[in-house]
């Protein structure tokens, strides 16, 4: 019979929860680790539908890329998504940072959507091995925005940086915080999940494209890829992928 532990092992392995960041929360969050496992979850975020999802489908434990637990709490209420894992007797591990950073991981799975080429782990002052940068076909940051739309199924929010684009680094999530050191080393485009209005101001002063392609479309791709892994380490476990609604939704004016 596996347990919390066989799963926490493994993920350990693939990506060292040693190698999270500072400000990260991943591991086991809820449960134990010698609590049996029959049937497993995987699934970017645990809120209400993904959770109510888990528990009618009588899982043992979830594992998701966001923390449940994530900032530091001062009440445990019934209501909450941690005390009712802990009430169905629900375990989580998180694996957040690790799995972004890791070999196959999240920014893994960006780079190969984007069809990039030659891709190689990037290191910032400020990010240790986190992000990718790879090569495109020269474009320009248009077309580009476009190429990124469709591969994503995205509505693309983007900055032209007023040159052609061959190198293209990639964060899932929320990496526009690194724009300014990866633009410092001459790559012509960011693509990553949020950024603010005024990183897009600096990387067009800069001349770095950068394109926000969604929190979710940037990272939820790669569950379905760890839930392979998954599945072929522990070929006697249910192992299911749970349905997520992207909580973005997106109104066009031009449409009303």
């Amino acid at each position: 019979m596996r347990t919390v532990r066989d799963f926490y092992d493994y993920l350990d392995t693939i990506a060292p929860f040693s190698t999270q960041e500072s400000w990260d929360n991943s591991g086991l969050l809820v449960g134990g680790f010698d609590r049996t496992v029959d049937r497993v979850a995987v699934v970017l975020d645990l809120n209400e539908e993904t959770l109510n999802q888990a528990i009618s489908l009588e899982v043992d434990l979830i594992i998701t890329h966001h923390p449940v637990i994530f900032r530091a709490q001062k009440n445990f209420l019934d209501n909450s998504p941690a005390y009712r894992l802990a009430e169905n007797g629900i375990s989580v591990i998180a694996t957040h940072t690790p799995f972004d950073r890791a070999e196959g991981g999240v920014n893994d799975v960006l780079a190969d959507l984007l069809d990039l080429t030659k891709v190689e782990i990037l290191s910032t002052q400020e990010c240790d091995g986190l992000l990718r940068v790879g090569f495109t076909d020269t474009t320009n940051a248009t077309d580009f925005a476009e190429f990124v739309s469709r591969q994503l199924n995205a509505d693309v929010r983007f900055c032209d940086g007023g040159k052609e684009i061959e190198t293209v680094a990639v964060c899932g999530g929320a990496g526009a915080e690194f724009a300014e050191e990866i633009a410092e080393m001459g790559i012509d485009a960011l693509v990553t999940g949020d950024a603010k209005y005024h990183e897009f101001l600096d990387a067009k002063e800069n001349g770095l494209t950068l394109i926000a392609a969604g929190h979710f479309e940037t990272e939820n791709p790669a569950i379905s890829i760890l839930a392979g892994k998954l599945r072929g380490n522990f070929s006697e476990t249910d192992i299911i992928v749970l349905s997520q609604t992207n909580p973005v939704q997106y109104l066009n004016s031009k449409d009303n």
